[in-house]
C-alpha cells in the first residue's frame, strides 16, 4: 500500500498533543488539533470573546494551541507554520477526520476515554487510514477491544518523547494484529519525515526507554537514601561528565515534573511483579514527602531545586534530602572528576570514573553494575536486540552512549568479574557473548556498524542505517588527509568530507589549512566537498582567544593576516573548481556562519542555530560576513524606500547578532537562501543528503564562479539611516556608547563606505573595508573587555 500523509488529526491538545501537532507543521503536514468542548460549567464564566474558528467551543483547544506556541524553547521551527494546524472539537468536527491519512490519539492516560475516543474514530475515519495511541503506559493492545479488523490492522502505539520537537525517540508498539505494512511505514515515516530515531518496541510496561530510564532514575533515589549524597554531588556526577546532559538527574526531574516520574514508577511497581528489581520503583520516603508537599518541580516551583530572591537577586537553593530543608546550591568537587579534566574523549574518562578511589568512584560502580545487570536482564523480555535499548535511552533521555555501549566502553569482560563482586550478577547471554570470544557488543565490518545478535551469536547489521554515513565508522579506513584538529575522508562517488574535533569545533590555524588543503585536494582528484561533523555542536566560530592574544600584544600585522587569511579561506571555498555544500547543525556562529554563507550550498539540520554574533564581543563579522550581507543586500534592492527597509534589516540583524531558533528561521535572517539552501530534519541523514546533493551540483557540470564586481552600495544614503538610529537608541539607554562606535563601523562596511551616491563595487573593496573595521574595534579597550568576558566567564558583556 502507497500511504502518503498529508493530513494528520491529533486528538487531545494537552502538553503533548499541541506539541505533536506543532512537530507535523513543522514538517509541512496539514494538522487538525481537537479537544473536547468548552462549555461554562467546565471553566466557569466566560469573562472573554469567542477564539477563532468555532468560537468559545473551541476555547480549550485554541488556549492549549496557544499555550504551546509562547513556550519556550518554541516547538514550532518558524511563526508561520502555525497557520498549518486547524482546531476543532470531539462534538462538531470529529466528522473532518474523515480527511485525515493519520489518526494520532494523545487524550488522559485512561483507558475507558481512549475507548470511547477510538469508538468515536470508527465511525468517521475512512478504511485504510492510520490510526495511533501516545500513550505512555496503558498496553497497546487493550485498547482493540470492540473495534472493527481494519482498525486494528491499521492501529500501533506511536510513543513520542516531550517535547517532541527536541527529544529523538519515537517508539513504535505494533500489537499482535498490526499489519508488518504498517509498522514498516511508520518506523521509516518517524525516520524520514519527522527526524526520530525509530525504536520498535514489544507491548510490555513503559515500553523501552522508560522502562530502564525509570529504573534508572529510582534506583539512583535508593542509592542516594543509602549513600547520602546531596542533590547537587548527584547532578554533578551524572551531567556532560558522564556524556548526558546538562540537567543531569535531579534538575531533569524538576523539568519533567516529580508527578510525572512517580506515576510511571508506581505504575512499573505494579505490572512488573516478576522484575528482580521491583522493589527499586517504590517510593523512598524522601521521594513521597515531596509528592505530599505537592514539590514536584518547575510545575510547582520547588522541587529538587527552589529559586530564592536574595540580596543579590535571585539564586538557586537545593533540597537537602536529610532535613528536607532548602539550603544554598553548593559549588561540588570530586578528585576523580577533577583527574578526569583533561579527557576529552568519553569512553577514556569512563574508565577513569569507575576506578575512582573516592564517593564518585562509588556511586559510578554502583550504579553502572545495576544497570548493566538490568539491561541484560530485559532482553528478550522488553527487546530481543540490544541496540535498540541503546537508541531509545541515546533519543529518548539524550545520553551520547547507551546502556550496551557504556559497557563496550568499560570492557565486557573486565566488568563482569567486578559486577559479580558487587553482588550484580548479569544475564546468562551475557557468559555466552564472553566463551564465544567476543569482547564488543558491537562490531566495525566492511564500513558498516553491526549489533551482537544474541540467538545467533554473530554481528547482524542494523536494519535501516544504510541509507546513513557515519564518519566515525569510515574515518579509520578511508582518511585522505589530516592534521592535528582537521580530518579529510573519502565518502564515496568522489565525494570528501572536512571535519574537525577543536574545542567547542571552534575555527583555528588548522580548520583554516584543512580547508584549503582540502579544495585543492578535491580540485585534483574527486568531484566535490562537503564541509560537515558529528560533534555535539557544528562550530561556535572562530577562535576568539587568538583575536584577544594577538590584540593584547598589540600584534597588528599577525592580526591582520590571520583575517586576511580567514577571508582569503571563505573566497576560496566560494571560487573554487568543485562545488562545496556545508551541512551545519546546532551551532554555527560567527566564522561559522560565515562559511555556510560562501558555500555553494547549505544542507542545514533542522535544528541549526545560526548567526553572525560578533556584535556581541565588540567587533563586526570579519571573515566576509559584513561583505556577504552587503552583496545579498545589492541583490535584494530595487527602487524606492524598499531599499532603506531591506538595509535596515541587514544592519540589525548584525547589529542585534540575531541568532536563529531553527534553520527555518534561518532563512528570514538572511542566513540561509530562500530557492537555494535546504533544510534536513533527520539528523542522522544529514551528511548523505548533504554527500548528494553536493554529486548532484558537480554531475550537473560545475562551473567555476567569477568573482563579483557589481555589488551595488548605498553610501550616505543609508549611512544617515545608521547613525541616526545608532544615536537614538543611545539616548533611550538602549545601547552604550561603544555599541554606537561598533554599529557605525558596521553601517560603513555595508553601505560601502562614505559614497556620495549608490555606486557599484567589487567584493575585494568590502573586504578590505570589513578588515579595516574589525582590526580597528579589536584595538579598542571595551572590545577587549568583551571578549575577554566571553573567554572567562562565557557572559556577554554590554559596556
Amino acid at each position: 500500500m502507497n500511504r502518503t500523509i498529508k493530513k494528520v488529526a491529533v486528538l487531545g491538545s494537552g502538553v503533548m498533543g499541541s506539541r505533536i501537532a506543532c512537530h507535523f507543521a513543522n514538517i509541512g503536514v496539514e494538522v487538525l488539533l481537537m479537544d473536547i468542548p468548552f462549555t461554562p460549567a467546565l471553566k466557569g464564566e466566560i469573562k472573554s470573546p469567542p477564539l477563532g474558528v468555532g468560537g468559545i467551543r473551541n476555547k480549550i483547544v485554541n488556549d492549549a494551541l496557544a499555550s504551546a506556541l509562547k513556550s519556550n524553547p518554541s516547538p514550532i521551527y518558524r511563526k508561520s507554520f502555525a497557520n498549518r494546524i486547524t482546531t476543532g472539537n470531539f462534538e462538531d468536527d470529529m466528522k473532518n477526520i474523515s480527511s485525515c491519512d493519520w489518526i494520532i490519539e494523545v487524550v488522559v492516560e485512561r483507558l475507558d476515554i481512549k475507548k470511547i475516543i477510538f469508538e468515536q474514530v470508527e465511525k468517521f475515519r475512512k478504511a485504510g487510514t492510520l490510526i495511533s495511541s501516545n500513550t505512555s503506559g496503558i498496553p497497546i493492545h487493550l485498547m482493540l477491544d470492540g473495534r472493527s479488523e481494519d482498525f486494528q490492522q491499521n492501529f500501533c502505539g506511536t510513543h513520542f518523547f516531550n517535547p517532541p520537537r527536541y527529544l529523538k525517540l519515537l517508539e513504535i508498539i505494533p500489537t499482535p494484529k498490526t499489519s508488518k505494512e504498517v509498522v514498516d511505514f511508520l518506523m521509516h515515516y518517524g525516520d524520514l519525515y519527522l527526524g526520530k530515531t525509530t525504536v520498535q518496541c514489544k507491548d510490555t510496561p513503559a515500553f523501552i526507554a522508560n522502562r530502564i530510564g525509570v529504573y534508572g532514575i529510582m534506583s539512583l533515589f535508593h542509592l542516594v537514601e543509602k549513600t547520602g549524597l546531596t542533590v547537587e554531588e548527584v547532578d554533578k556526577l551524572t551531567g556532560p561528565v558522564l556524556g548526558r546532559p546538562k540537567s543531569a538527574t535531579f534538575r531533569t526531574c524538576d523539568v519533567v515534573g516529580l508527578d510525572t516520574l512517580v506515576h510511571v514508577a508506581n505504575g512499573l511497581a505494579q505490572n512488573l511483579p516478576n522484575d528482580e528489581a521491583k522493589e527499586l520503583f517504590k517510593l523512598p520516603g524522601y521521594i513521597q514527602k515531596m509528592v505530599d508537599n505537592k514539590w514536584l518541580g518547575s510545575k510547582t516551583e520547588q522541587g529538587f531545586f527552589k529559586k530564592v530572591k536574595g540580596a543579590k537577586g535571585s539564586e538557586i537553593h537545593a533540597l537537602d534530602l536529610k532535613t528536607m530543608e532548602y539550603k544554598p546550591s553548593q559549588k561540588i568537587k570530586f578528585a576523580t572528576l577533577e583527574q578526569t579534566k583533561p579527557i576529552e574523549n568519553l569512553k577514556d574518562r569512563l574508565k577513569m570514573l569507575i576506578t575512582g578511589k573516592d564517593k564518585a568512584g562509588d556511586f559510578y560502580r554502583a550504579s553502572f553494575f545495576g544497570l548493566f545487570q538490568y539491561v541484560s536482564n530485559r532482553i528478550p523480555e522488553i527487546s530481543d536486540e540490544l541496540y535498540k535499548i541503546d537508541d531509545a535511552m541515546k533519543a529518548g533521555f539524550g545520553w551520547e552512549l547507551g546502556p550496551f555501549e557504556y559497557w563496550d566502553a568499560l570492557g565486557v569482560k573486565e566488568t563482569v568479574a567486578y559486577m559479580e563482586k558487587a553482588g550484580n550478577k548479569p544475564a546468562q547471554w551475557i557468559y555466552d557473548f564472553i566463551a564465544s570470544g567476543k569482547t564488543s557488543f558491537y562490531a566495525i565490518e566492511n564500513n558498516s556498524r553491526k549489533y551482537y545478535d544474541i540467538p545467533s551469536k554473530s554481528y547482524k547489521a542494523i536494519p535501516g542505517t544504510e541509507e546513513y554515513i557515519s564518519l566515525e565508522i569510515i574515518r579509520p579506513t578511508k582518511t585522505v588527509w589530516k592534521n592535528s584538529g582537521a580530518t579529510l575522508t573519502d565518502i564515496g562517488d568522489g565525494i570528501l568530507n572536512l571535519e574537525w574535533n577543536t574545542k567547542m569545533n571552534s575555527i583555528g590555524g588548522e580548520v583554516i589549512q584543512g580547508i584549503n588543503t582540502s579544495i585543492e585536494i578535491a580540485e585534483k582528484d574527486f568531484k566535490g566537498l562537503v564541509i560537515s561533523n558529528e560533534g555535539a555542536n557544528f562550530s561556535a566560530g572562530a577562535n576568539v582567544g587568538m583575536i584577544f592574544m594577538f590584540a593584547v600584544e598589540q600584534e597588528w600585522d599577525e592580526l591582520n593576516m590571520a583575517i586576511k587569511l580567514f577571508q582569503n579561506t571563505m573566497m576560496h571555498l566560494r571560487y573554487s573548481a568543485i562545488p562545496v555544500v556545508v551541512a551545519p547543525h546546532n551551532l554555527a556562529l560567527g566564522g561559522a556562519c560565515e562559511m555556510s554563507m560562501h558555500s555553494d550550498k547549505v544542507v542545514a539540520h533542522a535544528e541549526t542555530y545560526m548567526g553572525l554574533v560578533e556584535f556581541g564581543v565588540g567587533l563586526i563579522p570579519g571573515g566576509g560576513g559584513t561583505k556577504e550581507f552587503a552583496v545579498r543586500l545589492s541583490d535584494e534592492l530595487q527602487e524606492g524606500d524598499v531599499e532603506l527597509n531591506n538595509f535596515r534589516d541587514k544592519f540589525l540583524t548584525i547589529g542585534q547578532a540575531k541568532v536563529s531558533t531553527s534553520a527555518h528561521e534561518a532563512f528570514d535572517l538572511g542566513y540561509l537562501r530562500k530557492g537555494k539552501d535546504i533544510v534536513v530534519t533527520s539528523y542522522a541523514r544529514l551528511l548523505a543528503e548533504a554527500k548528494a546533493e553536493c554529486l548532484e551540483i558537480a554531475n550537473e557540470g560545475y562551473s567555476k564562479p567569477v568573482p563579483r564586481k557589481d555589488i551595488r552600495v548605498l553610501g550616505k544614503q543609508a549611512l544617515g539611516l545608521a547613525y541616526l538610529g545608532a544615536n537614538s537608541m543611545l539616548s533611550g539607554n538602549y545601547i552604550s556608547e561603544h555599541d554606537v562606535k561598533i554599529s557605525q563601523k558596521l553601517a560603513h562596511v555595508l553601505c560601502g563606505g562614505d559614497l556620495s551616491a549608490p555606486t557599484l563595487v567589487s567584493e575585494q573593496y568590502l573586504l578590505d573595508l570589513e578588515r579595516e573595521a574589525f582590526l580597528s574595534l579589536s584595538g579598542e579597550k571595551k572590545t577587549l573587555e568583551r571578549i575577554q568576558s566571553i573567554l572567562t566567564g562565557g557572559k556577554v558583556l554590554r559596556n
